[in-house]
């Protein structure tokens, strides 16, 4: 195989990984991995009764997790975030204090966020208009 058709594998190649890499980053909506804690500033908190939903916003990227007002025993307790024109992005488990974070990229779409603790809920409507 010649050094010119080498190189046109490696091109196409490169090309190939640069194109998902900036599919995977531009998507919005998409979820992102799960964490313990979101980046950016913290933008809202959306109370309720056996807890609250923190929202945080780093770029284009929103991030929440909910956490319970009365830590104790472990219970169910959820979180979600939806950017305007697509799916929610949802998470639940069994926790003492916090969920897991859900983050999607919303750009500069509005957002709803919903949480439950045990059997209290919470549904924001479209908030960072």
């Amino acid at each position: 195989m010649g050094s010119g058709a080498i190189r046109r594998r490696l091109g196409v190649g490169l090309a190939l990984l640069t194109a998902s890499g900036l599919l995977a980053v531009a998507a919005p909506g998409e979820a992102q991995a799960a964490g313990t804690s979101c980046p950016g500033r913290k933008v809202r908190t959306v109370p309720f009764s056996t807890g609250s939903v923190q929202v945080y916003r780093s770029g284009g990227a929103v991030c929440a997790f909910t956490v319970a007002k009365n830590p104790g025993p472990k219970r169910t307790m959820a979180v979600s975030v939806q950017a305007r024109g697509h799916n929610p992005v949802p998470y639940q488990g069994k926790h003492r204090r916090k969920t897991l974070t859900v983050s999607v990229y919303a750009g500069h779409r509005c957002v709803k966020v919903t949480g439950r603790v045990g059997g209290g809920s919470v549904r924001s409507g479209w908030i960072l208009c």
